[in-house]
Formats: C-alpha cells, sequence, structure tokens
C-alpha cells in the first residue's frame, strides 16, 4: 500500500459513518416535527395537506401517522422528541467517531447497533416490509463487519490459540 493511502477498513468506516450520521439527522427532523406537531396550526395545515393525496398507499401512511399523533398527550410527543434527539446524539457521536478512526466509537457502534436489532426484528414481525427488512440487514451487516475488525486486531491470546497448544 502506497505512503499516506488510508487501509481499505477506513472506506468501510467511513460509509458507515455517513450512515449513521444520515440516520441522526433523521431523528433530528422526527423530533422537530414531533415539537411542531404540539402547535395546532402546524396540525391542522398538515391534516390539510393529508386530504388533498390522492388515495394510495402515502394517503393511508400519512392520516394513521396524523391520527396517532391527535392521540398522543403532549408529555409523550415530548418524549419522544427528546428520544429522538438522544438517539440523533448517540448516532452523531458514533458517525464522528468512525469518521475518526476511533477505536471506541467501533465498540459504541457495536453496542448500540446489536442492542437495537432485537427491537427491530420485532417491528419487522408486526408488519414486515421490504424497507425495514433493509435496515436490519444493513444493522446486522454494521455489527458483523466490525466484530470481526475487532477481532483481527486482538493479539492472539492463550484463549483464542485453544487449551493445548502451548504445552509440549
Amino acid at each position: 500500500m502506497p505512503a499516506g493511502t488510508p487501509p481499505p477498513r477506513f472506506g468501510l468506516l467511513r460509509a458507515i459513518a455517513v450512515y449513521k450520521i444520515m440516520k441522526a439527522v433523521l431523528l433530528v427532523a422526527a423530533g422537530y416535527g414531533e415539537f411542531r406537531l404540539r402547535d395546532a396550526t402546524v396540525f391542522a395545515r398538515l391534516l390539510s395537506w393529508a386530504s388533498t393525496l390522492p388515495s394510495g398507499p402515502e394517503h393511508r401512511a400519512v392520516t394513521q401517522a396524523l391520527a396517532w399523533f391527535s392521540g398522543l398527550s403532549d408529555a409523550r410527543v415530548q418524549a419522544l422528541g427528546y428520544v429522538a434527539f438522544a438517539y440523533a446524539l448517540v448516532f452523531t457521536i458514533e458517525g464522528v467517531g468512525l469518521w475518526m478512526r476511533r477505536r471506541w466509537a467501533e465498540w459504541l457502534t457495536i453496542v448500540t447497533t446489536a442492542s437495537l436489532v432485537p427491537f427491530e426484528l420485532w417491528r419487522f414481525g408486526l408488519r414486515a416490509s421490504a424497507g425495514k427488512a433493509g435496515v436490519i440487514a444493513i444493522n446486522v451487516a454494521i455489527v458483523v463487519y466490525l466484530v470481526r475488525q475487532l477481532r483481527s486486531q486482538l493479539p492472539v491470546s492463550e484463549h483464542r490459540r485453544g487449551p493445548n497448544m502451548n504445552r509440549p
């Protein structure tokens, strides 16, 4: 490898970093939207806009989402906004850390991503879709890739070599 050329895994780390930062941006937008939905005029405009959508999956999804939000208390909407912002902060920290090739970011990404996979599988079981399947596949691939990378960089210890490898 020529001097000054980043290692091949750096490109994949950057791709994962961009993915995490994109998720953070979407969560910030969702959190902001949740706080804005508390404003009655914004909610009324969204209902008016939803009524102009042609009937189809988009119309149904938007009206179901608005109906769900309208049934939430202000405290629940505020809690959802804070949760979205908290996850956005975690994803931003992961993304920036991965972009900077920090080992702690790889560990943080493994722990947070792997801990969310069971929840994603549960949601997929409730209502399967290609989008949810894609997100699950990407997240599992990220965890597997990072675990393999970290394991390949660990020194070979007696534990990994096996029980009788050091005995004559």
